[in-house]
């Protein structure tokens, strides 16, 4: 096989690249360890141009090169910030209600992939394989098809994929399905996207290749970096501030998927139905804003602000806060050790691709006496963490009665628990996720003649 080429909405920028963060980037930091590697997007610059930036800057690090073009801002509003962010990040995490559909974003989407195509195109040569990374490049390979490009070309789609009743409510959905026949192999996170998948193709007399390949972790490298935390600066004034209180951790990015207006009224409701936790335990929330120019996400960020200040207000005591609430990103070598310390993991998110925070959570556990995973079962993570304590994101006192049930786990079950997580999540890594999409794409008679 020649080079392993990735294409993905955004590159790591260069001060990113040595340490990523985010479920992509983390994913295929494994995959493009020791072979040659070519990595092309969008630069996250915008360009004043009239037609942006279409000849690639590269640059190599680390065996890999990065090859990144600038967008247009009509470019970033219509294909990222329209079509992208307000139709597909909706539609696929089956919020139709959200969706603020425009002919124009569509026909902005299609462009930005045809542009992506043709800066790629001279970057290629004949025996690379092309892995398209997630919802924001659906049409890419179509596009390269178009202008001659016959190398192998894989598409995995990181976020979930709707029923196909729901998806074909999308104007322009059946040129979506389409234009995934163009390739050899299309990766989903779990058996249930699949299905809906291949029930979308065959709605439009098409078919392609498809499989379910849960995205994993360096599990071994984050228990590491949980264990090095311990005793370390921010671990330590974490938990004198806890005063022996149990620690209830969230973390996600800010984002109407989590499930966090309702994971607030999940605590609240354990702090009223089950009194003895009063005093007991903090629940500190770590949510980064994300898309903060966008107005569904300012109206979060509004809603959690209200919550956090009313339900502090309402249980606090003089010497106890009940939520903690943090909307700056915490380096990740910090979070690890937050997540060794977590007597409880609170993950419950409406719907979630996979979900890498809850792995993240087994692999930090001390083995002698790990804590206690609450969640959701709409996480595509879900199925491979049957031992977690599952809920249904949208019930608080589901959230409350998981929150229970946690907290008052005696230490052997919470061993026997986590120990059969801890097995699943080493035996589906970041490594073996690519090594198994790619060899799976290896298989497959080539579609371009």
């Amino acid at each position: 096989m020649g080079r392993l080429v990735v294409v993905s909405n955004r590159v790591p920028s260069p001060r990113e690249r040595g340490n990523p963060a985010g479920g992509l980037a983390v994913g295929l930091k494994d995959a493009i360890q020791g072979q040659p590697t070519l990595w092309f997007g969008w630069s996250g610059q915008i360009s004043a141009g009239k037609n942006g930036e279409t000849k690639p800057k590269t640059s190599t690090q680390g065996g890999v090169t990065y090859a990144t073009i600038d967008l247009t801002p009509q470019q970033h509003k219509g294909f990222y910030q329209g079509f992208s962010n307000r139709i597909l990040w909706p539609l696929f995490h089956y919020r139709m209600g959200l969706v603020e559909y425009s002919r124009e974003d569509l026909e902005t989407y299609l462009a930005v992939n045809e542009v992506f195509a043709k800066a790629l195109a001279p970057l290629l040569k004949p025996d690379d394989v092309i892995w398209v990374q997630d919802y924001h490049l659906i049409p890419l390979g179509e596009a390269l098809r178009a202008i001659g490009v016959r190398n192998r070309i894989g598409f995995f789609l990181h976020t979930p994929f709707p029923p196909v009743a729901l998806f074909g409510a999308l104007p322009g959905a059946a040129h979506l399905i389409r234009s995934l026949a163009s390739y050899e192999l299309i990766g989903l996170q779990t058996e249930e996207d699949r299905l809906h998948v291949d029930q979308a193709l065959a709605a439009e007399n098409v078919t392609a290749a498809t499989g379910a390949f849960p995205i994993g972790i360096d599990p071994d490298e984050f228990a590491a970096q949980a264990e090095k935390a311990v005793g370390g600066p921010d671990l330590e004034r974490l938990k004198e501030s806890m005063h022996d209180r149990a620690l209830i951790l969230g973390v996600d990015r800010l984002d109407y998927s989590k499930g966090l207006p309702q994971r607030f009224q999940g605590y609240e409701r354990l702090l009223k139905r089950f009194p003895e936790h009063r005093g007991r335990v903090t629940f500190l929330q770590v949510a980064p804003v994300s898309r903060g120019d966008v107005a569904e996400y300012k109206a979060l960020r509004r809603r959690l602000d209200e919550q956090a200040g009313r339900i502090n207000g309402e249980w606090a005591e003089f010497d106890w806060m009940p939520i903690r609430y943090i909307t700056r990103a915490i380096p990740r070598p910090t979070l690890a050790g937050f997540h060794r310390y977590a007597r409880v993991a609170l993950v419950t998110p409406l719907r979630d691709g996979m979900n890498l925070v809850a792995k993240e959570y087994v692999a930090a556990q001390d083995a002698t006496d790990p804590g206690v995973l609450v969640l959701s079962r709409f996480a595509g993570a879900a199925p491979e963490l049957g031992e977690a304590v599952m809920v249904n994101p949208y019930d608080p006192d589901e959230i409350a009665e998981g929150l229970h049930q946690a907290l008052s786990m005696e230490q052997p079950e919470r061993i026997e628990r986590w120990r059969a997580m801890d097995r699943a999540v080493h035996q589906v890594t970041a490594g073996t996720w690519a090594q198994s999409f790619l060899a799976a794409l290896g298989k497959q008679q080539p579609r371009a003649s």
